[in-house]
């Protein structure tokens, strides 16, 4: 599995932006960057205008991160370039309304 590896998801060195979400002043959302490839993605408005994966995760106690919060943000492309590497396919279902 660790040979199934793309180039978005190559380590290497960043020397871009430091935080992958900025906002304005007034808590509006100014910035938002993939974590995978470093993409910026669109934002119009405070609202991301093209696919984006926010991930929030609370580890827990049996875990090595236990007590820690991990946020990230993955373009469509890096999630699709993701599910492709994975064994069991993520569980996908159609959501009638949209907000």
């Amino acid at each position: 599995m660790a040979d199934i590896l793309f180039a978005c998801w190559e380590k290497k060195e960043w020397k871009g932006e430091s935080k992958m979400r900025k906002y304005k002043s007034n808590g509006e959302l100014e910035t938002v960057i993939c974590n995978a490839c470093g993409k910026k993605m669109a934002v119009k408005n405070g609202i991301a205008r093209e696919g984006v994966l926010r991930i929030d995760h609370v580890w827990d106690y049996f875990s090595e991160k236990d007590g820690e919060v991990h946020h990230l943000d993955i373009c469509e492309e890096c999630y699709d370039n993701l599910m492709r590497t994975l064994r069991l396919p993520a569980e996908i279902e159609e959501t009638v309304e949209f907000m």
